[in-house]
């Protein structure tokens, strides 16, 4: 819905135009625009109107149950959850995540790689394909997998089966496509049986040669529209991800690494459990979900960015031979030592598709999928902290139990969320640039859109605090102005702003 209203703040009389829903993303939230009387944007913001509350939900609740129930944050990446929950759960068993059983680890890393392509497919076939394939300003009957199917067939059925393999693999390690089980404290519940992994061995090498188009595609479609897909939404960050020991990519387990615009680094194989040393969060009144920040750098400039894009700027090689080749060909792209296009979100996140094709491809011809030990205990802890990089990033959770092994205190730091100020000043940097002084029209207003799904957010996983949220009201009279503010605080108190 686009609305337009007056309102009477700062005195002046603006215009304000809302995006709601934001459309094509997992949750729902809003951008609204403040514009003068020249269409000039003085404002523009990301809300993030819903509320999941999933810190307080899961408080007195066993620990055990935690991997299972963290899924409900969210259909599109319950495995993510699933794992971070486990990783911080084995702790609790007196379990380092680095020190399960192989076929343990082996049977955890199988299932992300398909998390995670099954997720990079959906965003990008269904979600982004349509503004990439027919245009930001298209006709809003064009916006959709249908058209996609449509006038791209081959592109189209090419994205629904990579997703469906993805989440094959999920069906066949945890059980089910959405919300199995599979990952429990100190390792996994089953191993694949012979039948399962020849199964997915069958379509594995077509899926790797799809994955191979897709980055093509994508490379074709963002070289094709230069400089413009460079610049539009396009912010300098700095940058946060998991990495590998050796530097090179990693998705399931590693070290912290941040990194300035510029590329410099700020923290290298940073442990993980000492990450409150590391990110704080900032509360702001007007959306639910919070701002984290590097520390070190402060709230002004310490914000960084995220997911594929972070995790291809941060690594320093692939360790997969394709992926690799498509890394260095993405990294020569550009004259920086990052790569800071927005849009570029799209082609990274192919490249990591790609990257997880070769690597279950990898696994499933690793007996270690198949049997031996899955669990292993040790003595008893009362704090666990699990860290995923999860398809839109890196991924917090964090508990602490009793005696009685109930959940006292639970912190979450979701992708999305570190991804809150950046998509903030991507909204402002489309609407300066390519809205202001214009006449908003419906595909015009798209391209806001385009620049908050390029972050791939996930809006229903990022607004789970409970914090400082009062309930506003505001009387609008038939002109638009404001007449009347109320605002009831938690306490019970109204506060008036006539």
């Amino acid at each position: 819905m686009y609305e337009h209203l007056e309102t009477a703040e700062n005195r002046d009389s603006l215009k304000r135009v809302v995006v709601d829903p934001v459309s094509r993303v997992e949750g729902h939230g809003k951008v609204t625009l403040l514009l003068d009387e020249n269409n000039k944007v003085q404002q523009a913001r990301l809300h993030i109107v819903e509320f999941r509350g999933f810190e307080r939900f899961i408080q007195g609740r066993p620990y055990w149950e935690l991997p299972v129930l963290v899924q409900r944050l969210c259909g599109i990446c319950p495995v993510s959850h699933h794992l971070a929950a486990a990783k911080a759960i084995d702790q609790l068993v007196g379990v380092d995540p680095g020190n399960l059983t192989t076929g343990a680890t082996k049977l955890r890393r199988l299932l992300h790689f398909g998390q995670v392509l099954q997720s990079h497919a959906l965003h990008f076939f269904h979600l982004s394909s349509p503004d990439l394939l027919f245009g930001f300003e298209s006709d809003i009957s064009k916006r959709n997998i249908i058209a996609v199917l449509n006038d791209y067939p081959d592109i189209g059925v090419q994205g629904v089966k990579l997703r469906k393999y993805g989440q094959e693999v999920i069906r066949m390690v945890s059980g089910k496509r959405i919300h199995g089980s599979g990952a429990i404290a100190g390792g996994m519940n089953k191993a694949l049986s012979k039948e399962e992994r020849d199964y997915l061995l069958t379509d594995i090498d077509q899926i790797i040669r799809w994955s191979v188009d897709a980055v093509a595609l994508i490379k074709k479609v963002h070289c094709a529209n230069l400089p413009y897909y460079d610049e539009f939404a396009t912010i300098r960050s700095n940058y946060l991800s998991l990495i590998k020991q050796d530097g090179a990519l990693e998705l399931y387990h590693g070290g912290i690494r941040a990194k300035t615009a510029e590329g410099a680094t700020i923290n290298d194989h940073f442990d993980y459990c000492r990450y409150n040393e590391l990110i704080h969060e900032e509360v702001r009144s007007w959306t639910y979900m919070k701002f984290p920040y590097l520390l070190s750098l402060g709230k002004e400039d310490g914000w960084y960015r995220v997911g594929p894009l972070a995790r291809v700027n941060n690594c320093d090689f692939i360790n997969t031979e394709l992926a690799e080749a498509a890394r260095i060909d993405f990294k020569a792209h550009s004259s920086e030592a990052m790569v800071h296009s927005t849009l570029a979100f799209h082609w990274a996140r192919l490249i990591e598709l790609l990257h997880c094709a070769e690597s279950i491809k990898e696994l499933l011809h690793d007996a270690g999928v198949l049997g031996g030990e899955l669990v292993v205990q040790g003595e008893k802890r009362y704090e666990g902290i699990g860290v995923i990089e999860a398809p839109r990033g890196t991924l917090f959770h964090h508990y602490q139990i009793d005696e009685n092994d109930i959940v006292t205190k639970a912190n979450l730091i979701v992708s999305t969320t570190s991804n809150n100020m950046a998509m903030n000043e991507s909204v402002r940097q489309v609407a300066a640039e390519y809205l202001s002084g214009l006449e908003l029209t419906e595909p015009l207003l798209n391209n806001l859109e385009v620049a908050i799904r390029a972050y791939d957010p996930c809006l229903s996983c990022a607004t789970h605090a409970l914090g400082k949220m009062p309930l506003q009201v505001e009387l609008i009279d038939n002109e638009g102005k404001r007449i009347d503010k109320l605002i009831k605080h938690n306490d019970g108190q109204i506060e008036r702003h006539a």
